[in-house]
């Protein structure tokens, strides 16, 4: 059997090849606005790190391999930290879900996630994105 390098290397690296290879993906591209949000409510200043896009991209596509069925919320508690709020103690905030959102339609375009279809129990609900078999091949395919 052959080794699956989602699970064979360290988190941090499998991530920054994967971001490598979603560089040269057309559907990936960053907007425009990234350059002047910041990632989530508990952050003073905006994004700094020229490569965040791909690198969140990568991180989300690679949360929902691992997990199956992620949904927005899900990855907003994810990627949230805690908020500095001068003399009070800290407190847990999530992140923002514009760029978490974003990133998953990007996916849906380039055909990597699907929206899942209904789960029993969950009514009315869409229980959140899955990897379609080209997504899962591609994330197995970065070496």
């Amino acid at each position: 059997m052959e080794k699956n390098p989602i699970y064979e290397l360290d988190a941090g690296e499998y991530n920054l090849k994967l971001a490598e290879a979603l560089k040269k993906m057309p559907e990936f591209k960053k907007p425009e606005w990234v350059d002047f949000v910041k990632s989530s409510p508990s952050k003073v200043r905006p994004i700094e790190d020229v490569e965040f896009w791909h690198k969140r991209a990568a991180g989300i596509l690679r949360q929902i391999y691992k997990r199956g069925i992620v949904g927005v919320n899900r990855l907003k508690t994810r990627y949230g930290s805690k908020k500095k709020r001068g003399m009070k103690p800290e407190k847990f905030v999530k992140a923002g879900g514009k760029i978490i959102r974003t990133v998953l339609q990007q996916a849906d375009a380039a055909g990597f996630t699907e929206i899942a279809k209904g789960i029993k129990g969950v009514k009315g609900k869409k229980p959140g994105r899955q990897l379609t078999e080209k997504g899962k091949k591609f994330l197995e395919s970065v070496k």
